[in-house]
């Protein structure tokens, strides 16, 4: 599954979430990504820009920003691919100079969490440099004793201001992140993907 992609209407805070388009083969939907790692075998994760249309995505040991030009077929590779400790330095030495399991940015501008295993990386990756790197429950006390300690297989930002859905397995949850500071908070105890996420139930 990592070689597709699907768009959906998450639809926060109600079980009226559905499927917009997909699934599709990734280079389906994002022509500059043909014939590179990011198609096949797929991206592992992704994290939005505070930079326009733009996002930086992750396979394996590589990485790439892109325009992604939604609504479009008009996506553009902007830097990469590239090794992950190419593009962020400060990554060498660290777990998360093989690959990253998710990720999703900040509200604050300019910052993104990045996750591996039980750690988490807070980054700037504009102005790149290392916040921290912690375990994920010492930057997110609420998910101690959760599924999500261990750590975190899929992640995005949603646009309700600083909150964040998280996966692992068969459950996710949403939590309020609260940014550079560990007042964060589940929004509803870790559920079941499906039926609660009921558009993702679909028979594509």
């Amino acid at each position: 599954m990592k070689n597709e992609y699907l768009r959906l209407d998450y639809a926060p805070g109600t079980n009226n979430d559905k499927v917009l388009n997909g699934p599709l083969h990734i280079f389906e939907g994002y022509p500059s990504l043909k014939n590179t790692t990011f198609a096949e075998p797929g991206i592992d994760c992704a994290f939005g820009s505070h930079h326009g249309d733009e996002a930086f995505i992750f396979s394996g040991n590589l990485c790439a920003r892109i325009n992604y030009a939604p609504d479009t077929t008009n996506d553009k590779i902007i830097q990469g691919p590239m090794a992950i400790m190419e593009m962020f330095h400060f990554f060498k030495g660290t777990v998360f100079e093989s690959s990253v399991d998710s990720a999703f940015e900040s509200t604050v501008s300019d910052e993104a969490y990045l996750f591996k295993g039980n750690q988490y990386a807070l980054i700037n990756y504009n102005d790149p440099h290392l916040i921290a790197i912690c375990h994920i429950t010492e930057g997110f006390a609420s998910l101690k004793d959760t599924v999500f300690e261990s750590g975190i297989e899929a992640a995005f930002a949603s646009h309700h201001t600083n909150e964040a859905y998280l996966f692992k397995g068969d459950s996710f949850t949403c939590i309020n992140f609260a940014p550079h500071t560990t007042n964060d908070y589940i929004i509803g105890s870790p559920r079941a993907l499906c039926p609660a996420n009921s558009g993702l139930d679909s028979p594509h």
